[in-house]
């Protein structure tokens, strides 16, 4: 056991103290996002929105994460990533604060695109910065390090935010997601100031690519388009699902939601390790990522039994754990090309632009087919994912041959 816990401690060694600030801050701000996970039931059941309803107000979650990726990426190519990411986090917080006194629909909408503006402001100069401050050979490993800071906080976040509903109502869970983002900003304001912090790959590209005449990043961004509608279930229909057809209360929910930040803590760092030292190139990883991802639905159908649920959870934890990081790895690879803030804003708008229509179209699904067939259309979105992959494979070949 001594030789496996040292084992698991040499994943984490090599990389820059800077990386690790940035570790924190992001686990800090993450810790209070407990809003999200349970957006979908707020709307529903305390809000008395229609699925319908709820689906729209998520669409403009993703319009404003589309913007504020676009604009978070402009912002850090001309003022730099430390002034970028400390005005995102104080401004979400104070907006996550004032986001619980709106109760009709349209100040909502209004509300959650102008909380996601400025929130996915930081995503773009985060990945730049991490980029910075991480060694070429440690990128994939420092990506893993802020996803087990986000899933560590993610863990706590939902079994702690259930507790709270339970007992106080969910408007305290606004309160703790504000109030989380200004201490966030307190920290990264005191260790990650340019005067303090040490830049290892200071990159300087002076005849710099566009990002959108990069065909295979195009082909790759339409794959992780299509990899984060399906994923991003999780975070809306899922819950519903959970709710409805199984019967879970608000803390059953939330243990299982937690239960894939806790795996995702405990194996995802010797997982990543192991793989950067296997045979296998990111692409051919992130492939595995998306059908494993896509499985954890086709299961659903198989029982009504719900210890299935457990299945699909870690299926899709697995997919995850493998998808994510070696995406992101190629995004910053390929960012060294080009704009970095450009090409990590793209990365990011992918994900905006899933959540645009992800939790629309199933919300929408659910509302009209009923949930077994929603998971088939899902099913058949991953299958495109994986097709997309499988080209981006094939025309990487063809350039390197």
């Amino acid at each position: 056991m001594k030789t496996l816990f040292n084992n698991y401690l040499n994943t984490f060694k090599g990389l820059s103290k800077e990386v690790w600030w940035l570790a924190l801050i992001t686990l800090i701000n993450r810790a209070g996002t407990m809003v999200i996970p349970f957006l979908s039931l707020y709307l529903t059941e305390d809000l008395q929105f229609t699925p319908s309803n709820v689906g729209t107000i998520m669409m403009c979650f993703g319009l404003g994460s589309v913007a504020g990726s676009w604009l978070g990426g402009k912002l850090t190519d001309t003022i730099g990533y430390y002034k970028v990411m400390v005005r995102s986090l104080l401004s979400t917080g104070v907006l996550f604060i004032a986001l619980q006194f709106l109760n009709t629909f349209y100040t909502i909408c209004l509300g959650i695109f102008l909380v996601m503006l400025v929130a996915d402001m930081f995503r773009p100069a985060m990945f730049v910065a991490l980029s910075a401050y991480s060694k070429p050979e440690n990128k994939t490993r420092s990506v893993t390090l802020i996803r087990l800071a986000i899933n560590l906080g993610f863990s706590a976040g939902p079994a702690i935010g259930g507790l709270i509903i339970a007992t106080m109502g969910y408007g305290y869970l606004f309160w703790v997601d504000g109030i989380t983002c200004i201490l966030a900003t307190v920290v990264l304001f005191m260790v990650l100031n340019p005067k303090k912090s040490k830049i290892l790959d200071d990159i300087v590209v002076t005849n710099p690519d566009s990002a959108y005449k990069d065909k295979a990043f195009t082909i790759f961004l339409v794959a992780m388009f299509l990899f984060g509608v399906i994923f991003l279930q999780y975070f809306s229909t899922m819950p519903l699902y959970y709710r409805e057809a199984h019967i879970l209360t608000e803390f059953e929910i939330g243990l299982l939601l937690g239960a894939n930040g806790f795996i995702i803590f405990l194996l995802e760092m010797p997982l990543i390790k192991w793989l950067e030292n296997s045979r296998f190139s990111k692409t051919e990883l992130m492939l595995f990522g998306a059908i494993l991802t896509t499985a954890s639905f086709i299961v659903l159908n198989i029982t009504t039994w719900s210890g299935i649920l457990i299945i699909g959870m870690f299926l899709m934890t697995i997919g995850e754990m493998i998808a994510f990081p070696f995406s992101n790895a190629f995004a910053m690879e390929r960012a060294k090309k080009g704009n970095q803030g450009e090409y990590m804003a793209l990365y990011s708008i992918a994900f905006s632009m899933a959540h645009i229509f992800g939790h629309k179209a199933g919300l929408q699904m659910v509302d009209d087919w009923g949930f077994d067939n929603t998971w088939y259309t899902i099913t058949l979105i991953g299958g495109f994912c994986v097709i997309l992959l499988l080209i981006l494979k094939a025309h990487l070949n063809i350039k390197r041959s």
